[in-house]
């Protein structure tokens, strides 16, 4: 039987290297009582911002009971890959103001494509093996509570950011499942090895991570630009920066990714996009539907479609303090869109706060003009609230880090 198992390891190994992959293991298909505690103590205090769906009663039976997933589920396979980290440091990042922020694994081609159909080859791979009779694939697409797989396969371990981190790799790792008919041996859990460390959550912007492991989405400036469909609160508008989809500070922060290796050559079409890369906040504010769609063909940018987008590029141009985006904001005043005509007027607002009364008069004029062609009940709302100077808003209270801790325990 012994030497069955390892027969089998190693022809799983030669299948995942031959497809490119990076990292892999396995565990056993359940969640400890622990991880399931944390989950729906998660989920009770609110911390999943407006992803209601995460707390349908079907979809956490799943999550919390793995082995629903499929019939006979023997064993989950996980899979990392490696993507390129930002060719820039965290302040370089900050203070190219009039450039666009993308999160580094949103710089290349959709890894929910190239990763899943790698994952789908592996199965095949693993059924002419004789491996295995059934399997499903899983990348971002079910109730997988993937940190904690990969956590138990050895991947990595949760930092406290709540990200996987690899003592090799970092933290520039996207991940995959394929969960098994079959009973494979589990890996070797990973182990923590932040220490006292909270570089992560000293430079989150927001304060989103509450605890070790412990992230707000209500805070996160990730969920903001990336999940959440509508209107932005004005305390997140504020602290957004020049962030246009997506936040890498806590990862840009963290002290193994100084240390990880490079991407591998398979993941090529991981590597960053050019024009991804900073692209100028006049570019993306110009960007009509079928733009949109061009630049951001193959990407997981395109997901969110132009109007979510556009509104995240408003919202950094605001924040600039650059003259030269004044009028490139004021036109989007005009724009197809309800969502981006209102954030189009608090960034106008905003920016000529920023830059003094003269330019302060000519918002004003602005957006006055906008008010009296709005239909839109929203955007006149957003339009008068600028007119009287409402640009803040209060953050939300949250638990302090000890009760979120206790929450965890």
């Amino acid at each position: 039987m012994q030497y069955v198992l390892m027969d089998m390891a190693m022809r799983i190994r030669t299948s995942i290297a031959e497809l490119g992959l990076d990292i892999w293991g396995v565990a056993a298909p359940y969640l400890s009582e622990d991880a399931q505690r944390h989950m729906r103590a998660w989920l009770a205090a609110g911390r999943h911002a407006g992803m209601r769906w995460m707390a349908r009663s079907e979809r956490l039976a799943r999550w919390l009971a793995p082995a629903n997933l499929m019939p006979r589920m023997g064993s989950m396979l996980v899979v990392a890959l490696r993507h390129a980290p930002p060719p820039y440091g965290l302040e370089e990042a900050l203070h190219a103001r009039d450039r666009g922020q993308i999160a580094a694994y949103a710089q290349g081609r959709d890894y929910h494509e190239v990763l899943k159909r790698r994952l789908k080859a592996l199965a095949q791979a693993l059924a002419r093996e004789g491996i295995l009779g059934d399997a499903r694939v899983y990348v971002d697409t079910a109730p997988v509570a993937e940190t904690w797989f990969a956590g138990q396969a050895g991947i990595g371990w949760k930092g406290k950011h709540s990200l996987v981190i690899s003592r090799r790799h970092g933290s520039w790792m996207l991940l995959g499942e394929i969960a098994l008919d079959c009973e494979l041996p589990p890996s070797r859990p990973a182990t923590s090895h932040c220490g006292s460390c909270r570089r992560c959550m000293d430079a989150c912007p927001t304060g989103a991570i509450l605890a070790p492991g412990i992230v707000d989405a209500r805070r996160c400036l990730s969920y903001w630009t990336i999940e959440h469909k509508g209107f932005v609160p004005r305390w997140i508008r504020m602290r957004l920066g020049n962030r246009v989809f997506g936040c890498d500070d806590c990862q840009l922060v963290c002290p193994w990714n100084r240390k990880a290796d490079t991407v591998s050559r398979n993941n090529c079409m991981l590597a960053p996009r050019k024009e991804l890369v900073l692209p100028p906040l006049t570019e993306l504010l110009a960007l009509d539907d079928a733009a949109f769609r061009t630049r951001f063909r193959g990407s997981p940018i395109r997901r969110t479609g132009r109007a979510r987008f556009v509104r995240n590029a408003v919202l950094a141009a605001g924040n600039s303090e650059d003259s030269r985006l004044f009028e490139p904001i004021k036109h989007r005043l005009r724009d197809s869109s309800p969502l981006v005509r209102a954030h189009a007027a608090w960034a106008l607002a905003r920016l000529a706060a920023m830059l003094g009364s003269r330019w302060q008069t000519r918002a004003a004029r602005a957006l006055e003009e906008a008010r009296h062609r709005e239909a839109d009940p929203r955007v006149c709302r957003e339009i008068q609230a600028c007119l009287e100077g409402r640009l803040d808003g209060a953050a939300p209270r949250t638990h302090s880090c000890g009760s979120a801790k206790r929450e965890a325990a």
